[in-house]
C-alpha cells in the first residue's frame, strides 16, 4: 500500500508510519481487552473500531490531495494483489475446528476469505496482462469480496455477546476482541473494505471515460 500510493521516498515512509500507528493502537486495544464485552466497550466499540477507519481512510484520499492524484495513479494490479492476504482465513477455520469460534459464521467468514485471497493474484495477473479485457471479471471479483466482508462483519456481530445476538452457538466470537484476533477486524478488515470500495471507484471512472 505504501509502494502503490507513495510517488516518493517521504510519501511512503509517511503512509506506512500511518498505517503502522493505526495498527499499533489496534494492537493496544486487543491486549488490553478495552473492546471486550465483560468489561470492555463490547460490540458497539467494535462497531466503531472497523466503521470509523473506513470512514477515515475514505475521507483522507477524497481530501488530501496528493493521495487522490496516488489512487488515479497507482495501477488496479495492486489494489487487487492486496487481498492475498485474506489467505489468513484460515485461520477462522482453524478456530473453527478447535471449537473457539462458532457456526456459522466462522466458516462463511474463513472460506470467503480463503476464495478471495486464493483468486487475488490470478485477477491481479489479469489486471496487469490484460486490463481492458479483466473489466468483468474484476467487477465479479470485487462484489465477491465485499460481500464477503459485509457477511463476516454481519454474522461476526450477531454471534458476539450482547443484545444484538441473534445467534446463540457457543462459543462465541468474542475472541475477536482479543490479541491477536482483533487485528483482523480492527485493521485488515477496514483496509481490506476500503480498497474494495476504491477498485469500484476505479472501475467507474474507466467506464466513464471510456463512455465519453
Amino acid at each position: 500500500m505504501s509502494i502503490g500510493f507513495g510517488s516518493n521516498a517521504t510519501t511512503r515512509v509517511r503512509i506506512a508510519l500511518s498505517l503502522s500507528s493505526w495498527f499499533v493502537v489496534v494492537v493496544i486495544l486487543a491486549a488490553t481487552r478495552a473492546l471486550y464485552y465483560e468489561h470492555g466497550l463490547g460490540s458497539p466499540g467494535l462497531g466503531i473500531a472497523v466503521a470509523l477507519p473506513i470512514v477515515i481512510l475514505c475521507f483522507v484520499v477524497v481530501r488530501v490531495q496528493s493521495l487522490r492524484e496516488a489512487f488515479r495513479r497507482v495501477p488496479l494490479w495492486i489494489l487487487v494483489g492486496v487481498h492475498t492476504v485474506r489467505l489468513l482465513g484460515i485461520s477462522f477455520v482453524i478456530l473453527y475446528a478447535a471449537h473457539r469460534l462458532p457456526a456459522p459464521f466462522a466458516p462463511v467468514a474463513g472460506w470467503g476469505d480463503i476464495f478471495v485471497g486464493a483468486t487475488a493474484l490470478p485477477v491481479a495477473w489479469l489486471a496487469y496482462r490484460r486490463p481492458e479485457n479483466a473489466r468483468p471479471t474484476l467487477w465479479i471479483w470485487n462484489v465477491i469480496g465485499l460481500a464477503d466482508l459485509i457477511a463476516a462483519i454481519g454474522l461476526g456481530v450477531i454471534s458476539s455477546p450482547g443484545p444484538q445476538r441473534l445467534i446463540f452457538a457457543e462459543p462465541s466470537s468474542a475472541i475477536m476482541t482479543t490479541l491477536p484476533w482483533l487485528l483482523i477486524p480492527g485493521f485488515l478488515v477496514p483496509l481490506l473494505f476500503a480498497v474494495h470500495i476504491g477498485i469500484f471507484v476505479r472501475l467507474a471512472q474507466r467506464r466513464l471515460i471510456s463512455d465519453l
